[in-house]
């Protein structure tokens, strides 16, 4: 990894995506609109504002699928599978020791990787009537806020010094609250 190849990732993300998104702002811009105006969620994420369309929107949910499965999908799978051949290079440490960090190395990454990914497919791919709005909301708040709040804190808990700051804390001595 140099800053070469670092620029070209973020061109290639850009390149790829701003076309995407303008054409998915087209489309939702072109569909009749009537009736309530308030969007049933905590921003104007792509399935919410359809809701409020009043023609037929399967184009439009259909591009979204299409979306979701080519820069969502796609990429996660690449990325379960790398870990898949990491892990099988993990196991063929000779150390044990070696093992373990490695393996503590790579566990933060994919569960942050897993939750994100995993929350957003349900939120992107799932069918309409069978999530309640509710629900919807939830997932997104997971995806938007709460896992990338997390990520810091589930990265920083492999870190020794912030282990032993924990375990200086006077509340949790000895892992019992007193």
């Amino acid at each position: 990894m140099n800053y070469k190849f670092c620029v070209q990732l973020v061109a290639a993300s850009w390149i790829s995506m701003v076309p995407v998104m303008i054409g998915q702002t087209c489309q939702i811009f072109s569909l009749p609109f009537c009736g309530s105006n308030i969007i049933e969620h905590f921003f104007s994420d792509i399935p919410a504002v359809l809701k409020l369309a009043c023609g037929d929107t399967f184009a439009n949910e259909t591009a979204v699928y299409v979306v979701v499965v080519v820069f969502v999908t796609f990429p996660f799978l690449l990325i379960i599978i790398s870990y898949g051949r990491i892990f099988s290079s993990i196991l063929r440490m000779p150390l044990v020791g070696g093992r373990a960090k490695a393996f503590s190395t790579c566990s933060s990454h994919l569960t942050v990787v897993v939750l994100f990914y995993g929350t957003a497919s349900i939120t992107y791919l799932h069918p309409k009537p069978r999530q309640a709005e509710d629900m919807e909301k939830l997932l997104s708040v997971f995806y938007t806020i709460l896992i990338p709040t997390l990520d810091p804190i589930i990265y920083s808990l492999r870190n020794k010094d912030i282990i032993l700051a924990l375990r200086k804390l006077p509340s949790y001595q000895h892992g019992v609250k007193t």
